[in-house]
C-alpha cells in the first residue's frame, strides 16, 4: 500500500464533522489522513493550501502532492472506503461528476447557516 492521501474537512461543521465520523469506522479509511482543519496549525496543511481554502471546502492531498476539492476529493475518498466504492465510480462518469460538484457548491452555500 502506498502512502496515505489527506483528507482536509471543517471540523467546525456538524454535518461535515459527522460524515468524516462515518468514513472513519469503515474499512479503507486507514488509507487516509483526516485533519480537522479546525484544530490544526498552518504547517499540518502543507503547501499549496491555506486555512481560509481548506475551511471553504472538502480537499484531498493525494500521496504525490496534488490536491483535488469538492466533489473530486468525495470520489477519490469513496473510492478508497469499503462499500462506497461504486459511489467514486459513479462520478467518474463525466455528466454525474459535473452534477455532483453543482450540488456540493449549493450545499456549500446552506452549510453557512449550519456553522
Amino acid at each position: 500500500m502506498g502512502d496515505p492521501s489527506t483528507v482536509y474537512y471543517d471540523g467546525g461543521c456538524p454535518v461535515c464533522s459527522r460524515e468524516v465520523q462515518f468514513y472513519q469506522g469503515c474499512g479503507g479509511s486507514a488509507s487516509f489522513v483526516w485533519v480537522d482543519v479546525t484544530q490544526a496549525d498552518e504547517a499540518a496543511l502543507g503547501s499549496g493550501l491555506t486555512r481560509d481554502a481548506a475551511l471553504a471546502r472538502m480537499h484531498l492531498r493525494r500521496a504525490d502532492g496534488t490536491i483535488v476539492s469538492g466533489a473530486a476529493a468525495f470520489a477519490e475518498i469513496w473510492w478508497g472506503i469499503h462499500g462506497l466504492r461504486w459511489l467514486g465510480w459513479l462520478l467518474a462518469i463525466p455528466p454525474v461528476g459535473a452534477l455532483a460538484e453543482v450540488s456540493y457548491r449549493v450545499f456549500l452555500r446552506m452549510r453557512r447557516l449550519w456553522r
